[in-house]
């Protein structure tokens, strides 16, 4: 009996990560114009690079940004394990792939995705925005970007299989938490 409840539990996790990374790969709007498109923080490599997962999100941003969607980017991320922030990482970034210094804005301070949008949110007027994140990551954003602007969109940046994989079962459990933070709110 044991056995079966925790198989259950495993393929009820598994599917959970499926159904959040497939909520992500959905379509990016296709018409429509935005206040921002932010890209969502993630890690620095010791020689200061952005990671796989930083650099996809931002090319995936200043994709839709060069298809005029947004006139700004907002970078987003603090200081990692590695200097630059990741926010600065991600503009240097941006900035090599076309986008002038003038098209981009750094939030430099958060160090978690509910810091991201409430610091995003206090270093610009944006009331739509686009948020670039990894497919299975993207309906947290929505949610939690969505508290701090008038509308959110999630846009996904798909990983490499493995990590795609490891992280997709990470963010069930995060998804778990936040519906539970989010149920105990007045």
């Amino acid at each position: 009996m044991l056995g079966g409840i925790a198989a259950a539990l495993f393929l009820g996790w598994g599917v959970g990560a499926l159904a959040l990374d497939a909520y992500g790969q959905r379509a990016a709007p296709s018409t429509g114009r935005w206040d921002a498109i932010v890209v969502a923080g993630c890690r620095v490599m010791p020689d200061g690079r952005p990671s796989p997962a930083l650099a996809r999100r931002v090319a995936r941003a200043v994709e839709l940004w060069k298809a005029g969607r947004a006139p700004l980017l907002v970078m987003t991320g603090g200081m990692g394990e590695h200097p630059p922030t990741e926010a600065e990482a991600a503009a240097q970034r941006a900035h090599a792939l076309g986008v002038p210094w003038s098209a981009l804005v750094r939030e430099s301070q958060s160090t978690t995705t509910a810091e991201n949008a409430r610091f995003a949110a206090a270093v610009t007027d944006a009331r739509r925005v686009l948020v670039v994140s990894d497919t299975y990551h993207v309906l947290r954003c929505e949610w939690l970007f969505g508290r701090h602007f008038a509308e959110a969109r999630g846009v996904g940046s798909t990983p490499e299989p493995w990590p795609r994989v490891r992280f997709a079962l990470r963010e069930v459990g995060a998804v778990l938490v936040e519906a539970a933070r989010a149920a105990t709110r007045p």
